[in-house]
């Protein structure tokens, strides 16, 4: 396979890479070993070794040796030796490359390990942490190159070792970029591979006996056309010697089978093809042209009439035509079943020559006419057997590619008016059942329904991929047709003088098939779908009790192992029917059959499902757990689980006690086990008291204790069930056993008490392997009624502590093969409530089958329901059985991965593609399951989660699912599975993130990086998926907007801390990361165009705006392609066109619609708000283009409205906040005048002045204010405004600053200041940052006596803002005299000094350092005694204190205050 990434074309060289990847994926220690083999990886090496520059072999023979003998060991002792640095081993290896050069230095080094050392360098690379050694490779490369060219010896042995061959391979694939070493592994390719055919001894006519030195490597002339060599090499032997050329004689060609070859190879190169030259075969005017003996004989004709796949169909179907006899249309449906046949050995699969030739021929009509009489005699049954046969065989000869043609055509003969003789044969006449005919004619009678039978059984199953609508239509009508149909033939068949055994279950098999699809009973125009329903009901029950049932089970019963296991398929499929049918549950009752014999004629009859027990526990595995799955479709209703239950009270334990004892026996199958799990998940639904209710008649299990007499019910009666049972022990055994691979052969299995039956591979049991309910319902809105109550008896305490069954098994069954495992027929639900018990004491039962993914699938489900029950309970025995580690431990994405591989590139040596096909679904279906299962947990107690031993490697095994590509699988099965898992990761990693996001994010981000470029366009598929598949959509977009939100506060949050970095993060691989970036750009894009595309009234818009959202808050990336895509520009529109329609809608009569109008318009407001607010954040070129848009006057005219809704206002708010941030022109924009662009009716409450910022100033004046929120928004947008000049001017014209001095303050110095005085310092503040603002608070009477006091208040966010202000007033020469005029202000400065606060300390030294530089009118006053006393102090102790400055600017810069304080206050 090696050899052939070198040849020329490239279909084969791609061909070899996926051949190797299987090689690659399965070498022993594959996932130690790099780099890890994917479809990216092959994608890129097709022309790996297709390399421009060919590298020369050709070695120097010197005369005399120019390097000493020493030298070179010495520099081999370097090369070898580990304890030398790399950089030198490098470069003796590069040297000794040089030497090597020499011929007839080879044998200084052959005496050495030199190879054996270079092979270790090349298997240190190929390791996991080999990258330390990468340097060393192509030095090594070339040496070994040069010393396997001189050495034939070692070249011939190491050709045979695949290992050292794949490990070349590797490095190939970990230097694909580096074009020298990938041409070194070529040449080493071309020595190794074709060594054999390298050898000019063995190409010599006359071999010299003598040795000779080594010759110049050179290959055969094939071999240098054939091949794309990397090297150059010298061509020998044009044609090979060996081949014998002998010359043309005619005793040859007189040979009959030379001859035969020459006339047809004549003609048809003579005719240009088969298809002309028979044309000409047929015409009637034939013109000789060559000789006679060239002319074809009558055997040639008739060889190439038959072997013309065209020419043949078009014989036989003229033989059908022109047929006289019954033999001759047999012989030729016989002939193209032939055809068929070839196609299928050609592994066509219908695409074959006969499939195609087929379609393009008329044989429908010409069959017509044998399928629509009925037959008279025996010879016309056999040849309708035929003629069926042909069809059936057809049908699924093209089961890929089937022509809906013919699916019409055989629907239309199924469904003509009568005589329909395809339907009606099905069921026999009276006269027909009653006449004892031949046994012949019996016989032939039996054959033609057993392929009526096969042939509707094929058209069922081939139309579950059909999309025409026509073909579609009649497929319903013939489905219920036929139900009816068969309905006859099961009631002849349990007719008193018809009982045939064969024919009944024929009839049984086709009713399987047929029930299977949903909606089956739906399409007759005089019969209710519920009475066809009923009618079954009635005739499956009638075989169950007359064959069954009254006779004992199948150990007293003769009849056949196939009618009970297609009775009872029947009966699963007919629940959920009826349950998709039936507007309400009444039809449980139908049901019910009578307990007891016919005998019992005094006293009411009791009615239940006692029928179904005895199935449980049949000798059929597949029996039981069918039946099985009946009782848990059964109990998704609270009828059902009333008669199970009320069936079962005459059982030891009760219902309760047999379902737990089926899941916990151990030598039972899973799939047996799986379907008692769904039982106690919906028993669990239902409601339970904790004590003994008379109106509550439903008491859940009843526990009795023999010993102390004592009894429970209810919750407390379950948990001391499942402490009987050591239940979670048994769990824990059960996961451990847990089998993942496809297949297992255990040699020591012990042998069966009887001989296993075999199965149809054809029939039933085929379609029946890998059967799964086609959707699944829930049972949310179920209204729990008055239930029966169950009674378990707990066996005495005394003797052996071991469990003991409740209910025997009937003997121990092994499951056979994993692969024929059987998805579950239950439903179910979501919302239960369940118990449990953490007794985990007893020892277990040593025998012990393995167990399936799909049975733990059920465990989490059932565990699921428990911690729902019951979650205090269910978490400590969680916890005690180390349950969920164990489950989280099972999970392998390696496994899926692989069968993914395996699916997408099938080869003839894998498994079947179904059994591939069913351990994926499996393995999707358990972690589906489990992420179900940890949602709960994280919901009911988060711990049980949060391991950093668990949750790591699980985090890695979801994200690897998550990151599977899903491209090539053309199984729409599998990857419906794939999405249908994908949604409950996506759910499950959301919760996690909500619930623990501070302790789980930088986990969570670990692993997306690892995988980011995968993942990134799962992401993009997934949003592609609104409409095929919502939930995944929902759920993948949540999951990216509560991972980027949680984010966003974790950067908050740490924006006070320099020294924390967290990497990776969202934003690093969103805007960063250059790998991916296309596919980040079409994740933004395909966002934006979801929101975009969706109307106002779909739910998923909100969906798409949240992640939206989020992404515009954390990624630059993703607002400069929103900027580029209009977003702001649409939004905009967006809020005009809402102005516009609250304006229209407010002029129309009628609140109540108003208001509901109103409430569309105020969300579609909203969105367009804060999606504006997210782009412009941290974004100047967003901002242009919003100054552009005009934001002010639309908000500005938005204003009415606005102030009707505090919401709407706090969002409002918020966007003029970011946009006014560090942005100049956005914020002289609110000072003009711009609301006569939108005018609105002046009726209107609040009517602004001449601009927006009046209107918030004015808004910001209404105190109190009812919405904090909104107050404390309208305070930061003045405190941005209060950094523009422009706004500083209309602020101090609007008097606003008038309201400060009327702010009340808290009594008692242990209060802290009220949150509007904290808004109102820190609006202060910011107007304090240029002299106009400080001559603004200086104008203010009392402003500097209320900020004094409002120093002496602490605040927990801010407490140093008083001070702040005083500290920025302090620098401007102009406001000196003031400061220093006021005492209270200079005695607040002087006490910082002393204040406990090290902020406060350096505040109050840099405002007296500020007042007192260049300004000596500032020394009388602050050389006061106090507070020079203050200031020496400060200074000796930050002397001190601070002794080390540089390492803290701030303390440096505090020690500077003091220093110069010092020397001002000490200067004359």
């Amino acid at each position: 396979m090696l050899r052939l990434l070198l040849v020329k074309k490239p279909g084969v060289r791609s061909l070899a890479l996926k051949l190797l990847a299987f090689h690659l994926t399965n070498e022993e220690g594959a996932d130690r070993k790099r780099p890890l083999v994917d479809a990216k990886v092959l994608s890129r090496v097709t022309n790996l070794f297709i390399v421009k520059k060919q590298i020369e072999l050709k070695l120097d023979d010197r005369r005399e040796l120019i390097i000493k003998v020493e030298t070179v060991e010495k520099v081999y002792d370097i090369f070898t030796s580990d304890d030398v640095d790399l950089v030198l081993r490098k470069s003796a290896a590069e040297q000794l490359a040089v030497i090597m050069q020499d011929i007839k230095m080879h044998a200084v080094v052959k005496k050495f390990c030199l190879i054996d050392k270079i092979i270790e360098y090349l298997n240190q690379c190929v390791d996991q942490d080999g990258e330390v050694i990468e340097c060393m490779i192509q030095p090594c490369l070339t040496l070994l190159r040069k010393v396997l060219c001189a050495d034939p010896v070692m070249r011939g042995s190491l050709s045979q070792e695949s290992s050292f061959l794949i490990v070349l391979f590797r490095v190939s694939l970990i230097f694909h970029a580096d074009l020298t070493v990938v041409a070194e592994v070529g040449a080493l390719f071309c020595l190794l591979l074709f060594d054999e055919i390298s050898r000019m001894d063995m190409w010599s006519v006359n071999p010299s006996d003598k040795p000779s030195s080594p010759s110049v490597f050179s290959l055969p002339f094939s071999v240098v056309r054939r091949y794309h060599l990397p090297v150059l090499v010298v061509g020998h032997h044009a044609v090979s010697p060996y081949s014998i050329v002998l010359p043309l004689s005619a005793e040859y060609v007189a040979l009959k089978p030379v001859s035969e070859m020459l006339r047809i190879a004549w003609n048809l190169s003579w005719y240009h093809g088969t298809e002309n030259l028979l044309k000409q075969m047929n015409s009637k005017a034939q013109i000789q042209e060559f000789s006679d003996t060239l002319k074809l004989s009558p055997e040639d004709v008739l060889t190439l009439k038959i072997t013309h796949t065209a020419s043949g169909l078009k014989d036989c179907l003229h033989g059908l035509v022109q047929a006289a006899a019954h033999r001759e249309v047999r012989a030729a449906l016989t002939r193209m079943s032939f055809y068929l046949l070839n196609d299928r050995l050609s592994l066509k699969d219908g695409t074959g020559l006969c499939g195609v030739t087929l379609k393009s021929l008329a044989w429908h009509t010409t069959l017509s006419r044998f399928l629509q009489v009925l037959p008279a005699c025996a010879e016309d049954e056999k040849l309708l057997i035929d003629v069926i046969h042909f069809l059936n065989k057809l049908m699924k000869e093209q089961r890929k590619n089937l022509s809906v043609e013919l699916l019409n055509w055989i629907l239309e003969l199924l469904l003509r008016p009568r005589p329909n003789p395809l339907l009606d044969l099905l069921v026999p006449t009276e006269s027909q059942a009653g006449e004892a005919a031949e046994d012949v004619r019996t016989a032939v009678r039996q054959q033609l329904q057993e392929e009526l039978i096969a042939l509707f059984n094929t058209l069922l199953f081939r139309f579950m991929a059909v999309t025409d609508r026509k073909c579609l239509e009649l497929l319903y009508v013939f489905q219920t047709q036929l139900a009816l149909k068969l309905l006859q033939c099961l009631r002849v068949t349990d007719a008193p003088h018809f009982y045939g055994l064969p024919s009944l279950e024929r009839t049984l098999r086709g009713m399987a098939h047929l029930t299977a699809v949903p909606g089956w009973s739906a399409h007759s125009a005089l019969t209710k779908p519920l009475d066809v329903c009923v009618k079954y009901l009635s005739g499956l029950l009638e075989v169950i009790t007359s064959f069954y049932v009254e006779r004992g089970g199948n150990a007293m019963s003769f009849m056949g192992k196939g009618v009970t296991k297609s009775t009872v398929i029947c009966l699963l499929h007919l629940s959920h029917e009826m349950m998709a049918q039936a507007q309400s549950s009444d039809w449980m009752s139908l049901w019910f059959l009578p307990l007891g014999g016919h005998c019992e004629e005094h006293g009411p009859i009791q009615q239940g499902l006692a029928w179904l027990i005895p199935l449980w526990v049949d000798r059929d595995p597949e029996v039981r757990f069918t039946s099985l799955g009946l009782g848990s479709a059964l109990t998704t209703l609270e009828a059902g689980c009333v008669a199970l239950a009320n069936s079962c009270q005459n059982i030891s334990g009760g219902l309760w006690g047999t379902v737990v004892n089926i899941l916990l026996d151990h030598s039972e199958c899973s799939m047996v086990r799986r379907e008692a799990a769904f039982i106690l998940q919906n028993l669990l639904v239902i409601p339970m008291p904790t004590e003994i209710i008379k109106d509550y008649t439903w008491q859940g299990p009843c526990v009795h204790d023999e010993d102390s007499g004592l009894s429970l019910i209810g919750k407390p009666a379950l948990q001391a069930l499942l402490y009987h049972c050591h239940f979670y022990e048994h769990l824990h055994q059960m996961v451990k056993h847990c089998y993942l691979e496809r297949y297992t052969f255990d040699l020591s299995c012990p042998a069966f008490d009887g001989t296993p039956q075999g199965s149809d591979l054809n029939g039933l049991d085929d379609s029946f392997k890998f059967w799964r309910v086609p959707s699944r319902m829930s049972s949310q809105d179920r209204d729990p009624s008055s239930l029966a109550t169950l009674e378990t008896t707990v066996t005495p305490s005394s003797g052996s502590p071991e469990f003991h069954p409740l209910v025997p098994p009937t003997m121990i069954i092994t499951e056979a093969s994993r692969d024929q495992l059987i998805a579950q027929g239950q439903h179910e639900t979501p919302s239960p409530q369940p118990a449990h018990d953490s007794s985990l004491s007893a020892p277990l039962p040593k025998q012990c089958v393995l167990v399936t993914p799909a049975l733990l699938s059920a465990v989490c489900s059932l565990l699921d329901n428990l911690l729902v029950f019951s979650p205090r309970d269910t978490a400590n025995a969680l916890r005690q059985a180390h349950l969920i580690e164990l489950l989280c431990s099972t999970v392998d994405a390696t496994l899926i991965e692989k069968c993914t591989h395996e699916l997408k590139t099938p080869l003839p040596s894998l498994s079947p593609i179904e059994h591939i096909r069913a351990q994926v679904s499996f393995l999707l279906e358990y972690l589906s399951s489990l992420s179900r299962f940890l949602q709960s947990c994280l919901l009911a107690d988060p711990d049980l989660v949060i391991q950093d031993e668990l949750l790591k490697p699980l985090l890695m095994n979801i994200v690897r699912v998550l990151a599977i590509c899903t491209k090539d699988i053309g199984d729409m099965e599998v990857v419906s599975a794939f999405y249908h898992t994908w949604t409950h990761l996506f759910n499950l990693l959301a919760t996690l993130l909500r619930k623990a996001g501070v302790v789980s994010l930088l986990s969570v981000t670990t692993a997306l990086a690892k995988h980011w470029a995968a993942l990134t366009d799962t992401f993009c598929k997934c949003v592609g998926l609104s409409i095929t598949c919502p939930t995944l959509y929902t759920a993948s977009l949540q999951f990216l907007s509560v991972l980027l939100t949680e984010e966003a506060k974790r950067h908050l949050q740490d924006k006070d801390k320099p020294n924390i970095c967290h990497s990776p993060t969202m934003a690093l691989l969103l805007d960063k990361s250059e790998e991916n970036q296309k596919s980040v750009e079409q994740l933004n894009e395909g966002i934006l165009q979801s929101y975009e595309g969706k109307s106002s009234k779909d739910a998923l818009k909100k969906v798409a705006a949240n992640a939206l959202l989020s992404l515009l808050a954390v990624s630059r990336r993703a607002q400069r392609r929103a900027l580029r895509a209009n977003l702001i520009d649409n939004c905009m529109e967006q809020m005009k066109h809402v102005y516009a329609q609250l304006n229209l809608e407010s002029l129309r009569p009628g609140k109540a619609a108003l208001k509901k109008k109103e409430d569309g318009f105020v969300k579609e407001l909203s969105i367009a708000m804060q999606l504006l607010r997210n782009c412009l954040y941290q974004n100047q070129e967003c901002k242009e283009a919003a100054f552009e848009a005009h934001l002010v006057p639309v908000l500005h005219s938005l204003w009415p409205w606005l102030l009707m809704d505090d919401s709407l206002m706090q969002t409002a708010l918020q966007l003029l906040c970011v946009y006014t941030a560090n942005y100049p022109n956005g914020c002289s924009s609110l000072c003009g005048s711009s609301y006569g662009q939108y005018p609105v009716p002046s009726a209107w409450r609040g009517m602004p002045s001449n601009s927006l910022m009046l209107c918030i100033i004015r808004l910001a004046s209404q105190m109190p204010l009812e919405n904090a929120a909104v107050q404390q928004m309208a305070f930061m947008f003045l405190s941005n405004l209060a950094l523009s000049h422009d706004c500083k001017g209309v602020i101090q014209k609007s008097n606003f600053l008038q309201n400060f001095l009327s702010l009340t303050l808290p009594k008692g110095g242990n209060k802290p200041l009220s949150h509007l005085a904290v808004l109102w310092l820190k609006l202060l503040l910011n107007i304090s940052f240029g002299e106009d603002g400080q001559q603004m608070i200086l104008r203010l009477d009392g402003c500097l006596d209320l900020l004094t006091e409002m120093s002496k208040y602490k605040h927990k966010s801010n407490p140093d803002i008083p001070l702040l202000i005083f500290h920025n007033i302090c620098f401007s020469p102009a406001n000196k005299p003031k400061i220093l005029a006021n005492e209270k202000v200079i005695t607040v400065l002087a006490a910082c000094l002393e204040n406990e606060n090290e902020n406060a300390q350096r505040i109050g030294a840099a405002a007296l350092w500020a007042l007192l530089h260049n300004y000596q009118k500032a020394k009388p006053a602050l050389k006061n005694p106090s507070i020079k006393r203050r200031v020496d102090e400060a200074y000796s102790l930050a002397k001190k204190t601070f002794s080390n400055s540089e390492a803290n600017p701030l303390n440096a810069y505090y020690l500077k205050c003091l220093e110069n304080l010092v020397q001002l206050l000490n200067s004359s």
